[in-house]
């Protein structure tokens, strides 16, 4: 018998007059590592929440069919009974957090199982110190960064002794190094506790370097394909439903490479026998390109800043130049200082050193909302941001403030929401928005403002591939107007494909200005930022390609240019 089985199985939100889950028919075995994915809206956080309980104890709606776990149909059952079978890690790390500090956190399932107190204290330990957070066992949750966020939820899941693992999107905001060690742990668990391990993710490339058995996409409510990843990845079926392949198999199909499940190119070692047509390709049409002096707009000359007057620079001596119209890059590892030197820049903090200068004049002194005029920026977690409760109203809120006239401001809001593909919510409360959703609605509300330079802190974190391309496809057009924008990102094909230039950081200092290309190929620089090495450089050292920089230039302009045509 099926682990987990649905049956005809459909669902109906209360407040929704379609079905968001149709007719799902679905089997997942014990011991099974699957992937669920989709397009925003497609339906897969319904069936992650169909399978831990949050449907129906939390959302409300009508459920047809028969759902079975480990042979209890959940829904007859209480949400504290499913948590004996099931384990879960959010999406929104703010809303799993129980604990007053990160110790007392992870320790919930133990105390809710009177598990005595030395056995707790080392199964807190244990499981902290496997995503490296030991460390942090007395900080409060909510102080820490996003990525640190979501490490505790992973040690906190690991602290359980359910047999099921669902991880929702468990590698938003997490830095490539931790994305890595994320996984790590999850294969780790898979493997050693025979735990089943469902996993919802958007970034396909660096889960399916774990070895998964299953590839389940979901579009419209309904199960489109369900294959393992050699079965799946051949074809162009993730990319018809708004996914990114992994960025290696988009360079062979670049090339008219035809692929097959025989050619097992979910493991890049394989696509070796490939090398002469890809090579033959880069050596024929690669060419040099002339970057032109750009116009200084922004620059950053010597900052230093810390929280407190005794403590230690959180950022040290950080100098660089913005320039108009470009696409900056800040890279690095979760806790290097990249928030932190935005936010000075923004004027939220304020450095205790250097200078910071726009179009040459000294703004040191501009108030947050002088320089709110002139550099838009967008938090990491959007419900840090929000103040309304409808969607316009959130994004009409700056030009309302600053006394537009309502006609105006309709046409500004509306035209900014059908290019954050959000115009259909206008009139939808926030908080029945997904995360990713309520991302997008913090940008628009920046964009609408039309800044000179806008600062992003992850900005497509929980968005897919489809309305990824979309979104960063804008702002590629609104830079040609010479708009700056600056962003923080772990998602290094988004750093590649829009980025001129990347700015990394370590340990709060400046390590490396230059092209993305040349970044991303320096193996010292990867290593020391705990970045990734991307599977397009990868390929260039399976095919023994000298300059990496240029191979990685080529091919990311190549699969960008296929994909807008």
């Amino acid at each position: 018998m099926s682990l987990i089985s649905f049956k005809n199985f459909s669902f109906r939100y209360k407040n929704l007059k379609a079905p968001t889950l149709k007719n799902i028919n679905l089997d997942i075995e014990a011991g099974q590592k699957v992937l669920i994915a989709g397009p925003s809206g497609s339906g897969k956080s319904t069936l992650a929440h169909c399978i831990n309980g949050l449907i129906p104890f939390t959302y409300k709606g009508e459920i047809t069919g028969s759902l079975e776990i480990n042979g209890i149909r959940p829904y007859e059952k209480s949400i504290y009974e499913i948590s004996k079978y099931v384990g879960t890690i959010l999406q929104d790390q703010d809303g799993q957090f129980v604990g007053l500090s990160v110790g007392e956190d992870v320790a919930f399932s133990y105390e809710n199982d009177n598990v005595p107190v030395d056995i707790m204290h080392k199964g807190v330990n244990k499981a902290l110190k496997e995503v490296e957070m030991i460390n942090f066992i007395k900080e409060v949750p909510h102080n820490l960064s996003g990525g640190q966020k979501q490490k505790v939820s992973i040690a906190g899941i690991l602290a359980t002794s359910a047999n099921i693992l669902l991880f929702d999107e468990p590698l938003a905001n997490l830095d490539p190094y931790s994305s890595k060690k994320a996984m790590d742990t999850i294969d780790s668990i898979h493997k050693n506790q025979n735990k089943t391990v469902i996993v919802v993710e958007h970034r396909i490339e660096d889960v399916l370097e774990h070895d998964f058995d299953r590839i389940i996409v979901i579009d419209n409510g309904e199960i489109v394909a369900d294959g393992t990843p050699d079965e799946l990845l051949p074809d162009n079926i993730l990319s018809y439903y708004g996914l990114r392949e992994p960025l290696y198999i988009e360079v062979l199909k670049s090339c008219n490479i035809r692929l097959s499940k025989e050619d097992k190119i979910s493991k890049i070692e394989n696509v070796k026998k490939f090398k002469d047509s890809i090579v033959k390709d880069y050596n024929l049409n690669s060419k040099v390109k002339d970057e032109s002096d750009k116009k200084v707009v922004l620059s950053v000359e010597n900052i230093s800043y810390k929280y407190y007057k005794d403590s230690e620079y959180v950022i040290k001596d950080i100098s660089f130049n913005i320039n108009s119209g470009e696409v900056m890059a800040i890279l690095g590892n979760n806790g290097a200082g990249k928030s932190t030197l935005l936010k000075v820049i923004s004027g939220i903090a304020r450095q205790q050193e250097g200078t910071i200068k726009y179009m040459g004049e000294p703004i040191d002194r501009w108030s947050v909302k002088k320089r709110g005029q002139v550099i838009g920026y967008v938090m990491q977690n959007p419900n840090h941001m929000i103040t309304k409760n409808i969607v316009f109203d959130e994004v009409a809120f700056g030009l309302r403030n600053n006394g537009y006239d309502e006609d105006f401001v309709k046409k500004r809001v509306e035209d900014t929401l059908k290019v954050c593909s959000l115009y259909q919510y206008r009139n939808w409360p926030i908080m029945s928005l997904s995360y990713g959703q309520r991302k997008r609605v913090t940008i628009a509300s920046i964009l609408a403002m039309q800044p000179k330079i806008i600062i992003l802190d992850e900005p497509t974190a929980g968005q897919d591939y489809r309305n990824y391309r979309e979104f960063m496809s804008f702002l590629d057009d609104i830079k040609k107007t010479g708009i700056s924008i600056v962003m923080i990102t772990h998602d290094m094909h988004l750093a590649l494909e829009y980025a001129q230039r990347a700015v990394v950081m370590s340990e709060g200092r400046l390590i490396i200005n230059d092209t993305v290309y040349n970044v991303l190929s320096n193996k010292e620089i990867i290593e020391r930022a705990n970045l990734k090495e991307t599977s397009i450089s990868k390929l260039a050292k399976i095919y023994d390609v000298e300059d990496k920089s240029s191979f990685l230039e080529y091919f990311t302009n190549k699969i960008k240019d296929g994909a807008n045509c």
